[in-house]
């Protein structure tokens, strides 16, 4: 089983950590730092940290890949991305004690041409049983119903799919004729497709389910401090474990996607795969950038995560 990550609309992600966020004042950074960022190659980086082989595809601009390409070489990740003229875009995020402040760009606009490539590419790559991670926005010039149609070619070559997106991106990959293997939307993501307040467990639970009606396997809702949620036809697991250290919530979700992609390669049990998920998101918010602790580190996290059974057993 391979794993392959795809990112369409890639950044630079400049962090810069103050004291205290005060809109219209001036203010002296006590750190700044710039990753290689993007839905699909912060979970790539997750992966490699994990001592999995991940091949990342997508587009990057050319004239400011320097930082993909220290990444890929230091992991190493298998860089299969396509370039294109122009810059990669970079995204602000504002760190102080009371979280993670984000602004983030539209990207440069894309060619219908690239995105062929891309695709073209991506139907080369991947084979019957690999996890393909579609993940993150969309830059301008991109199809909206790209993950759409992205999924039904992957999944009619035997690709596991798994996507993490917003917005139209999600939209019409849920509208699809074929939907993805497995979902891993936010808790503000799920409202926003349900349409309505989800208040409580309960109601977030039945929200999730319905996508398992419309043909997903697998749903992971990432829920914040309280934890997430694990839902598949048989069984729905609440995971939660509170960090000792928080250094960036910058790519905690995509940490999440990239455990969900770690416990599929080991055949994991939903359990398995919750606590594992968890583990990984956890232990990437004491870490700066797209990076993830030593494994030992995340195997111990993974053993302190609380799992609640709300239906069915465990496997």
């Amino acid at each position: 089983m391979a794993v392959l990550t795809l990112t369409l609309n890639p950044a630079i992600d400049q962090t810069v950590t103050l004291d205290h966020l005060i809109p219209g004042a001036v203010h002296r950074a006590r750190a700044v730092r710039q990753d290689a960022g993007g839905k699909g190659i912060n979970a790539a980086s997750c992966l490699a940290d994990w001592g999995m082989a991940v091949t990342v595809m997508g587009l990057l601009g050319s004239e400011n890949a320097a930082p993909f390409d220290a990444l890929f070489a230091a992991k190493p990740i298998i860089d299969r991305c396509l370039r294109h003229p122009g810059s990669i875009r970079v995204n602000l995020k504002i760190v102080d004690g009371n979280g993670t402040t984000d602004i983030n760009m539209d990207g440069a606009p894309v060619a219908q041409a690239g995105v062929d490539a891309v695709g073209a590419a991506l139907e080369a790559q991947a084979q019957a049983g690999d996890v393909v991670i579609l993940s993150g926005s969309l830059p301008p010039g991109c199809p909206p119903d790209i993950y759409a149609r992205l999924t039904a070619m992957l999944r009619a070559r035997g690709a596991i799919v798994l996507l993490d997106s917003s917005g139209p991106a999600l939209r019409h990959a849920l509208d699809g004729a074929v939907l993805p293997t497995i979902l891993k939307p936010n808790l503000h993501e799920l409202v926003e497709w349900h349409g309505a307040p989800l208040d409580t467990p309960h109601a977030i639970a039945t929200a999730a389910a319905s996508l398992l009606e419309r043909g997903v396997d697998l749903v992971a809702v990432s829920m914040g401090d309280q934890g997430a949620l694990f839902l598949t036809r048989r069984e729905t697991l609440r995971a939660r474990l509170v960090s000792d250290h928080v250094e960036s919530t910058v790519g905690a979700g995509d940490a999440m996607v990239a455990g969900l992609a770690a416990a599929l390669a080991e055949g994991a049990g939903l359990e398995r795969m919750a606590r594992l998920s968890t583990a990984f998101a956890v232990g990437k918010l004491g870490q700066a950038g797209p990076h993830l602790p030593a494994r030992d580190r995340v195997e111990a996290l993974a053993a302190r995560v609380e799992t609640e059974i709300l239906m069915g057993e465990k496997q």
